[in-house]
Protein backbone atom coordinates (compact mmCIF):
# COMPACT_ATOMS: atom_id res chain seq x y z
CA UNK A 1 0.00 0.00 0.00
CA UNK A 2 1.59 3.50 -1.08
CA UNK A 3 1.75 6.24 1.68
CA UNK A 4 -0.58 8.17 -0.16
CA UNK A 5 -3.30 5.59 0.55
CA UNK A 6 -2.30 4.85 3.62
CA UNK A 7 -2.66 8.99 4.31
CA UNK A 8 -5.86 8.92 3.64
CA UNK A 9 -7.16 6.08 5.32
CA UNK A 10 -6.30 8.02 8.37
CA UNK A 11 -7.61 11.51 7.18
CA UNK A 12 -10.87 9.71 6.30
CA UNK A 13 -11.46 7.15 9.66
CA UNK A 14 -10.20 10.63 11.36
CA UNK A 15 -12.95 12.73 9.60
CA UNK A 16 -15.73 10.50 9.70
CA UNK A 17 -14.92 9.23 13.78
CA UNK A 18 -18.95 9.75 14.92
CA UNK A 19 -20.94 9.45 11.79
CA UNK A 20 -24.45 8.14 10.98
CA UNK A 21 -23.79 4.18 10.94
CA UNK A 22 -24.54 4.00 7.19
CA UNK A 23 -22.14 6.60 6.32
CA UNK A 24 -19.30 5.91 8.54
CA UNK A 25 -15.55 4.66 8.06
CA UNK A 26 -16.85 0.64 7.92
CA UNK A 27 -19.03 1.85 5.04
CA UNK A 28 -15.86 3.64 3.38
CA UNK A 29 -13.49 0.91 3.46
CA UNK A 30 -16.80 -1.89 2.54
CA UNK A 31 -16.53 0.19 -0.54
CA UNK A 32 -12.90 0.46 -1.03
CA UNK A 33 -12.46 -2.95 -0.71
CA UNK A 34 -15.04 -3.99 -3.22
CA UNK A 35 -13.29 -1.61 -5.39
CA UNK A 36 -9.81 -2.83 -5.19
CA UNK A 37 -12.13 -6.48 -5.97
CA UNK A 38 -13.94 -5.09 -9.33
CA UNK A 39 -10.65 -3.17 -10.43
CA UNK A 40 -9.07 -6.67 -10.52
CA UNK A 41 -11.29 -7.94 -13.59
CA UNK A 42 -10.85 -4.35 -15.39
CA UNK A 43 -8.28 -2.28 -17.10
CA UNK A 44 -7.97 0.58 -15.05
CA UNK A 45 -5.80 3.36 -13.00
CA UNK A 46 -6.24 1.47 -9.29
CA UNK A 47 -4.77 4.34 -7.50
CA UNK A 48 -7.84 6.56 -8.53
CA UNK A 49 -10.16 3.80 -7.82
CA UNK A 50 -9.12 3.49 -4.44
CA UNK A 51 -8.72 6.97 -3.64
CA UNK A 52 -12.44 7.55 -4.87
CA UNK A 53 -13.33 4.84 -2.91
CA UNK A 54 -12.08 6.33 0.23
CA UNK A 55 -13.09 10.03 -0.18
CA UNK A 56 -16.72 9.37 -1.74
CA UNK A 57 -18.69 10.00 1.45
CA UNK A 58 -15.79 11.98 3.49
CA UNK A 59 -19.10 14.96 3.45
CA UNK A 60 -22.16 13.66 2.15
CA UNK A 61 -24.27 16.04 1.37
CA UNK A 62 -27.58 14.31 3.16
CA UNK A 63 -25.68 15.64 6.57
CA UNK A 64 -24.68 18.99 5.33
CA UNK A 65 -28.05 20.28 3.87
CA UNK A 66 -27.89 18.95 0.67
CA UNK A 67 -24.30 21.18 -0.58
CA UNK A 68 -22.68 18.94 -2.97
CA UNK A 69 -19.65 21.19 -2.77
CA UNK A 70 -17.93 20.66 0.76
CA UNK A 71 -16.62 16.89 -0.13
CA UNK A 72 -15.08 17.94 -3.40
CA UNK A 73 -13.30 21.10 -1.54
CA UNK A 74 -12.33 18.97 1.92
CA UNK A 75 -10.46 16.11 -0.72
CA UNK A 76 -8.98 18.95 -3.09
CA UNK A 77 -7.39 20.08 0.41
CA UNK A 78 -6.35 16.75 1.50
CA UNK A 79 -5.43 15.38 -1.91
CA UNK A 80 -3.65 19.39 -2.27
CA UNK A 81 -1.72 18.65 1.16
CA UNK A 82 -0.21 15.73 0.53
CA UNK A 83 1.06 16.75 -2.97
CA UNK A 84 -1.10 14.51 -5.13
CA UNK A 85 -0.74 16.07 -9.00
CA UNK A 86 -3.50 17.96 -10.25
CA UNK A 87 -4.41 15.11 -13.01
CA UNK A 88 -4.97 13.00 -9.92
CA UNK A 89 -6.75 15.27 -7.89
CA UNK A 90 -9.01 16.34 -10.95
CA UNK A 91 -9.88 12.65 -12.05
CA UNK A 92 -10.78 11.79 -8.36
CA UNK A 93 -12.90 15.01 -8.23
CA UNK A 94 -15.06 14.06 -11.20
CA UNK A 95 -16.06 10.85 -9.51
CA UNK A 96 -16.91 12.41 -6.58
CA UNK A 97 -19.09 14.79 -8.74
CA UNK A 98 -20.67 11.87 -10.30
CA UNK A 99 -21.12 8.98 -8.42
CA UNK A 100 -24.60 9.55 -6.69
CA UNK A 101 -27.57 7.50 -7.50
CA UNK A 102 -29.49 10.99 -7.90
CA UNK A 103 -27.16 13.26 -9.96
CA UNK A 104 -27.24 10.41 -12.48
CA UNK A 105 -29.21 12.21 -14.83
CA UNK A 106 -26.70 14.86 -14.70
CA UNK A 107 -23.70 12.73 -15.29
CA UNK A 108 -21.64 13.17 -18.67
CA UNK A 109 -21.65 10.29 -21.47
CA UNK A 110 -18.75 7.81 -21.28
CA UNK A 111 -17.57 7.23 -18.02
CA UNK A 112 -14.23 6.42 -16.93
CA UNK A 113 -14.01 2.62 -15.97
CA UNK A 114 -12.77 3.95 -12.87
CA UNK A 115 -15.87 6.25 -11.92
CA UNK A 116 -17.58 2.99 -13.19
CA UNK A 117 -15.90 1.22 -10.69
CA UNK A 118 -16.08 2.60 -7.77
CA UNK A 119 -19.86 3.67 -8.29
CA UNK A 120 -20.86 -0.27 -8.11
CA UNK A 121 -19.14 -0.34 -5.43
CA UNK A 122 -21.06 2.03 -3.52
CA UNK A 123 -24.12 0.71 -4.88
CA UNK A 124 -23.52 -2.72 -4.19
CA UNK A 125 -22.96 -1.62 -0.38
CA UNK A 126 -26.97 0.08 -0.64
CA UNK A 127 -28.49 -3.19 -1.29
CA UNK A 128 -28.58 -7.18 0.26
CA UNK A 129 -27.99 -7.55 3.80
CA UNK A 130 -25.87 -4.97 4.48
CA UNK A 131 -27.68 -2.90 2.48
CA UNK A 132 -30.99 -3.29 4.13
CA UNK A 133 -29.55 -2.55 7.63
CA UNK A 134 -28.25 0.41 6.50
CA UNK A 135 -31.58 1.91 5.26
CA UNK A 136 -33.69 0.77 8.47
CA UNK A 137 -30.71 2.74 10.30
CA UNK A 138 -30.80 5.82 7.99
CA UNK A 139 -34.55 5.82 8.12
CA UNK A 140 -34.52 5.56 12.43
CA UNK A 141 -31.79 8.30 12.40
CA UNK A 142 -34.15 10.54 10.20
CA UNK A 143 -37.64 9.45 12.15
CA UNK A 144 -38.90 8.01 8.57
CA UNK A 145 -42.23 5.73 9.45
CA UNK A 146 -40.82 1.96 8.71
CA UNK A 147 -43.80 1.18 6.59
CA UNK A 148 -47.57 2.60 5.77
CA UNK A 149 -49.34 0.72 3.12
CA UNK A 150 -51.60 4.00 2.68
CA UNK A 151 -48.45 5.67 1.38
CA UNK A 152 -47.45 5.02 -2.46
CA UNK A 153 -43.51 4.69 -3.56
CA UNK A 154 -42.71 8.17 -5.30
CA UNK A 155 -41.29 6.40 -8.37
CA UNK A 156 -40.55 9.60 -11.13
CA UNK A 157 -38.75 11.88 -8.60
CA UNK A 158 -36.25 14.96 -9.66
CA UNK A 159 -33.19 15.25 -7.82
CA UNK A 160 -34.25 18.16 -5.64
CA UNK A 161 -37.52 15.92 -4.69
CA UNK A 162 -35.28 12.77 -3.98
CA UNK A 163 -33.33 15.34 -1.61
CA UNK A 164 -36.23 16.48 0.31
CA UNK A 165 -37.81 12.90 0.52
CA UNK A 166 -38.98 11.53 4.14
CA UNK A 167 -40.99 8.70 3.00
CA UNK A 168 -41.50 5.37 4.37
CA UNK A 169 -37.97 2.99 4.81
CA UNK A 170 -39.71 0.65 2.72
CA UNK A 171 -40.71 2.60 -0.08
CA UNK A 172 -37.32 3.56 -0.69
CA UNK A 173 -36.38 -0.13 -1.84
CA UNK A 174 -38.55 0.83 -4.74
CA UNK A 175 -37.41 4.10 -5.18
CA UNK A 176 -33.76 3.28 -5.02
CA UNK A 177 -32.53 0.11 -3.88
CA UNK A 178 -34.27 -2.27 -6.23
CA UNK A 179 -33.45 -0.38 -9.13
CA UNK A 180 -29.45 -0.61 -8.67
CA UNK A 181 -29.03 -3.99 -9.83
CA UNK A 182 -30.11 -2.51 -13.39
CA UNK A 183 -27.41 0.06 -12.88
CA UNK A 184 -24.53 -2.11 -12.89
CA UNK A 185 -21.65 -0.42 -14.74
CA UNK A 186 -18.93 -3.77 -14.78
CA UNK A 187 -19.47 -7.67 -15.28
CA UNK A 188 -17.78 -8.14 -11.44
CA UNK A 189 -20.69 -5.54 -10.47
CA UNK A 190 -24.01 -6.97 -12.03
CA UNK A 191 -22.97 -10.35 -10.52
CA UNK A 192 -22.21 -9.86 -7.19
CA UNK A 193 -25.74 -7.24 -7.20
CA UNK A 194 -27.50 -10.41 -8.25
CA UNK A 195 -27.28 -12.22 -5.24
CA UNK A 196 -28.13 -9.20 -2.64
CA UNK A 197 -30.95 -7.92 -5.17
CA UNK A 198 -32.23 -11.64 -4.65
CA UNK A 199 -32.07 -10.88 -0.85
CA UNK A 200 -33.88 -8.26 -0.70
CA UNK A 201 -36.76 -9.63 -2.54
CA UNK A 202 -37.08 -12.17 0.14
CA UNK A 203 -36.85 -9.80 2.93
CA UNK A 204 -39.71 -7.95 1.59
CA UNK A 205 -41.73 -11.02 0.90
CA UNK A 206 -41.00 -11.84 4.71
CA UNK A 207 -41.83 -8.09 5.85
CA UNK A 208 -45.06 -8.56 3.97
CA UNK A 209 -45.84 -11.73 5.81
CA UNK A 210 -45.30 -10.61 9.16
CA UNK A 211 -46.54 -6.80 8.93
CA UNK A 212 -50.24 -8.46 7.18
CA UNK A 213 -51.12 -10.50 10.29
CA UNK A 214 -54.85 -11.87 9.69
Amino acid sequence: MNTLIENTISFVKEKLAGAEAGHDWFHIERVWKLSKKIAETERCNTDIVELSALLHDIADPKFHNGDETIALTVSREFLENQHAEERTIEQVLFIIKNISFKNRGEAPENLPVELKIVQDADRIDAIGAIGIARTFNFGGFKNNLMYDPNIEPKLEMSKEEYKKSNGTTINHFYEKLLLLKDLMNTKEGKKIAEERHDFMLLFLDQFYKEWNVD
